[in-house]
């Protein structure tokens, strides 16, 4: 009977405080790791330097979404009040700019404000309903006061061996293996009744 191939999505560490991790973030950026992460309980300061974090490109799809909204709301009055059905009203002109605006402001508010959630979903990668970290039974600290980093297999620099070795050398403790799939996951997660007992 064949068995099916176990996916490793990488491998992961607990840390005793933000310290901690803030110091072993560090270390793994400065050796050149690309696919990794890390998680904690609230916001840790410098971690985004730790991170090598880069300007977030969410704003760019606001402008975009903005600029797009701007551009919709002049096209629409332009062509329906001065081409489409053009009407003199009280010796106006076919198209005036003030009466214009609030249609303006209003339009590229409302797409500036769907080009940011379009953009974060975007490149969030969301939604995502689950993640391979939610099999390690450890990882349920998170929230609370757990603090991990996470290396990911798909890391060119990433050896099991090796980077085992090197998440113990920075601090890890209970350094295991997390798969993609729940049923692979070599220590699951038992029920409180069965811990209690």
């Amino acid at each position: 009977m064949n068995h099916p191939t176990k996916t490793l999505h990488g491998l992961g560490a607990e840390f005793s405080s933000a310290g901690a991790l803030l110091h072993a973030a560090q270390k793994i950026q400065s050796l050149g790791f690309r696919r990794w992460d890390v998680y904690s309980p609230f916001p840790i300061h410098g971690m985004d330097q730790a991170m090598n974090f880069k300007r977030s490109k969410v704003s760019l799809f606001s402008l975009l979404g903005g600029c797009t909204g701007l551009t919709t709301g002049f096209v629409l009055i332009y062509y329906t009040s001065a081409i489409n059905y053009p009407l003199i009203v009280q010796g106006k002109p076919y198209f005036a700019l003030e009466p214009s605006l609030p249609i303006f402001f209003e339009l590229t508010i409302l797409l500036t404000a769907f080009g940011t959630i379009l953009g974060l979903l975007l490149l969030t990668l969301m939604p995502r309903l689950h993640h391979p970290v939610f099999n390690w039974d450890r990882f349920k600290k998170v929230s609370d006061d757990g603090f991990f980093l996470v290396l990911e297999s798909a890391d060119p620099r990433f050896d099991a061996q090796a980077s085992r070795k090197l998440l113990q050398e920075i601090g890890g403790d209970h350094v295991s293996e997390i798969y993609q799939d729940p049923e692979e996951n070599p220590h699951p997660a038992r029920p409180e009744s069965e811990i209690t007992q």
